[in-house]
């Protein structure tokens, strides 16, 4: 089993719905998805432009978790928030991955809203940082495919 998908069945078990995992491709600025758990609606072919607001800020520049409990704390930053809503989903998590000093991937966690108590969010981080180094050669390999 990859890292990528040991992660996803870790955080699964803890309650996570929708799973991806992002590579940032900042000479393109676009966030690139590598893998999803909802291939239907969120293809791991997929990319969006990086959009430079408080979520960027937060998450990217400053390298912190972004958490959202409920629709209307991730309405604003998230285009697909309707999407979002629409497969029963209400809180969103965003663990940024640094190689050094810069954010290159973050490991995206949807599930209920409310899902992500300060207790469950701390076995999530865990889980992350217990994949860590294979998660970032896995985006390393990744960002190096597409040029």
């Amino acid at each position: 089993m990859t890292a990528i998908a040991q992660l996803h069945a870790d955080c699964a078990a803890l309650g996570t719905i929708l799973f991806t995992v992002t590579a940032h491709d900042f000479d393109a600025m676009l966030f690139r998805r590598m893998y999803s758990s909802h291939p239907t609606e969120y293809p791991a072919t997929g990319s969006k432009p990086m959009a430079q607001d408080a979520w960027f800020d937060l998450c990217i520049t400053r390298g912190e978790t972004f958490v959202a409990n409920t629709p209307d704390a991730f309405a604003a930053l998230f285009f697909d928030h309707a999407l979002i809503t629409s497969m029963g989903l209400g809180s969103a998590v965003n663990i940024p991955l640094t190689d050094a000093d810069l954010v290159i991937g973050t490991v995206n966690l949807l599930a209920s809203q409310h899902h992500f108590t300060p207790d469950r969010l701390e076995h999530y981080q865990d889980a992350v940082g217990r994949q860590r180094d294979p998660l970032l050669q896995a985006i390393q390999e990744f960002r190096a495919t597409r040029g």
